[in-house]
């Protein structure tokens, strides 16, 4: 739009040069030769006319003028008003944008807890939702794509949601030149021996025994292992790494059922008889149990750990897919798999890992929760944060290890929760401001409410990339229908 201004012609006193330092001087009109006949001209708006000459404002030609009136610098601040701050820092990843600021939003657990002071006392996420609020996308992005850029970073990821004939995060596995370490049930995929090496290394003798206690609670349908059960894990696990000591090869859970229920002669040579047949019976029970676990899923279990098991790649998938939801094995994968990442990573401690579970209350929600609160002092040291990504958070049994190993994350994303029940969860577990619940239910796709430490909540927008874009979304499936 170009405006010109009007310039009048000299006249009166302003004309005269003596007296034009004290004439007022005429009006400038404004003029635009480009303005629509619709277009809002502001000079065009009626107003109060200039008040050119004294002697006509004297005698009230003019609109009166406004009398101020006496203020303060507080009260007068509002007319000034001060731009909303950026709700988090400048330092980590750019997780989207705050929607009330429009700034944008960063963090990064790696970051946050290694500042000084630090911001965040536990590296563990919590990312939960409904399907099809964007959390896989912000898993994808925030812990998977954009923590790879930076330097000594890795991911493992036990990735149980099957998009295709296999797991969803296949595509960017390959993307990294990492292929899925693939389970399947009937024994044609990868295997994981519950005594490899790597986990003896993590977690010791003890930690071992852990292992195998929680594999045979999990087969036993949540059943936990009695005190006698756990004596004969114990002296069956003695006698086998005896047995193995000077062997080749590593000793397998098969190499462990024929001690189960045996009781030596100097095994508890203080018991009565009835106290040692009690251990023996216990020794068999715990041995039917791996029993039917191996006749199922011998293939995944039974031998040394496959040769793809490895961490050679910067991002690592536990291809879980194929795995019936309901059954043990999803869990048992889990738990040996973390405790074998364990014993390797404390071999490589040269990079942060992110460790993310799909379908997260599989590890939460059961016995494995143990498995990961005993080692948490491990897992930091390690530089290991883990990342539950669950539906709700009303699956977790209240008062159990997996609720407060929730409530210790310290970096929180929510996506839409329909049912006000599992919003009010969120409000009151994570302590959200009352009002957050009621938001919870109405966010949009894509629109999460963050918070990391003791800092309030905000609400944000996840903003990908199109290349982001076309590696996260999850929905092949649904656009083969256009």
């Amino acid at each position: 739009m170009t405006i010109t201004p009007e310039i009048p012609k000299k006249r009166g006193l302003s004309s005269l040069p003596g007296l034009r330092r004290f004439a007022p001087p005429a009006p400038v009109v404004a003029t635009d030769t480009t303005a629509d006949d619709e277009e809002f001209l502001p000079w065009a708006a009626p107003g109060s006319r200039l008040r050119v000459n004294d002697r006509a404002a004297a005698s009230g030609f003019y609109a009166p003028a406004a009398v101020g009136a006496p203020s303060s610098t507080r009260q007068a601040a509002i007319l000034n008003t001060a731009l909303v701050a950026q709700p988090t820092g400048a330092d980590g990843l750019v997780l989207g944008r705050d929607n009330l600021s429009q700034s944008a939003a960063a963090h990064d657990p790696a970051t946050a807890y290694n500042a000084q002071p630090r911001r965040i006392s536990s590296p563990n996420v919590v990312c939960l939702g409904d399907i099809g609020g964007g959390k896989s996308s912000n898993t994808k992005c925030n812990y998977v794509a954009r923590p790879l850029t930076l330097r000594n970073r890795r991911v493992v990821v036990f990735d149980k949601k099957p998009e295709g004939d296999e797991g969803e995060y296949a595509p960017m596995a390959r993307a990294y030149n990492s292929e899925p370490i693939r389970f399947r049930p009937d024994g044609t995929g990868s295997r994981m021996n519950p005594l490899d090496k790597h986990i003896i290394r993590g977690a010791g003798a003890k930690g071992q025994a852990r292992v195998i206690r929680n594999i045979v609670q999990l087969a036993d349908g949540d059943k936990p292992v009695s005190q006698w059960g756990r004596e004969a894990i114990r002296l069956a696990l003695q006698r086998t790494f005896a047995e193995f000591e000077n062997r080749r090869r590593t000793a397998t859970l098969a190499d462990v059922l024929p001690h189960l229920g045996a009781v030596a002669e100097e095994d508890h040579q203080d018991l009565s008889a009835k106290a040692r047949d009690r251990l023996h019976q216990a020794g068999v029970s715990v041995l039917f149990t791996l029993h039917d676990l191996l006749d199922e899923y011998g293939g995944m279990f039974d031998g040394d750990t496959s040769s793809d098991v490895d961490l050679a790649a910067k991002l690592t998938s536990f291809d879980l897919s194929a795995l019936n939801e309901d059954s043990a094995a999803v869990p048992v994968v889990m738990s040996i798999g973390y405790q074998w990442l364990l014993g390797r990573l404390k071999s490589e401690p040269d990079s942060f890992t992110n460790i993310i579970y799909e379908e997260g209350w599989h590890m939460v929600a059961g016995p494995s929760a143990k498995l990961l609160q005993s080692s948490q002092k491990l897992s930091r040291a390690l530089g290991i944060s883990n990342v539950f990504v669950m539906h709700k958070g009303t699956d977790i049994p209240k008062d159990s290890i997996g609720m407060t190993m929730l409530q210790e994350a310290q970096t929180i994303h929510v996506y839409r929760q329909s049912r006000a029940e599992d919003a009010r969860w969120c409000q009151k577990y994570f302590n959200f401001a009352p009002e957050t619940a009621d938001a919870i239910m109405n966010l949009d796709v894509g629109e999460q409410i963050f918070k990391y430490g003791s800092n309030p909540e905000i609400r944000l927008r996840h903003l990908r990339s199109e290349w982001e874009r076309e590696l996260t979304n999850t929905d092949t499936g649904m656009q083969a229908g256009q």
